[in-house]
């Protein structure tokens, strides 16, 4: 199951949702409950060989630069 980030174009919040489907048609706001939202770009990440890896290789997405104690 994906989570997927989202940003309320009234208000700027942005937030995550955990979703069973692509179906991103009752998606609120969890600051306003606006509908007027737009599916962000998010980075992907990975553990390999114990280590979170982004997908611009650099650390978690925590940090980004793999100097936090998830990193390690």
């Amino acid at each position: 199951m994906p989570i997927f980030e989202f940003q309320c174009e009234e208000c700027g919040e942005i937030f995550e949702e955990l979703l069973f489907s692509s179906n991103f048609e009752n998606i609120k706001c969890k600051r306003c409950k606006s509908s007027k939202v737009h599916k962000l770009i998010s980075q992907v990440a990975y553990k390999s060989e114990g280590k979170f890896v982004s997908s611009s290789g650099s650390g978690c997405s925590s940090c980004k630069g793999g100097t936090c104690s998830s990193c390690h």
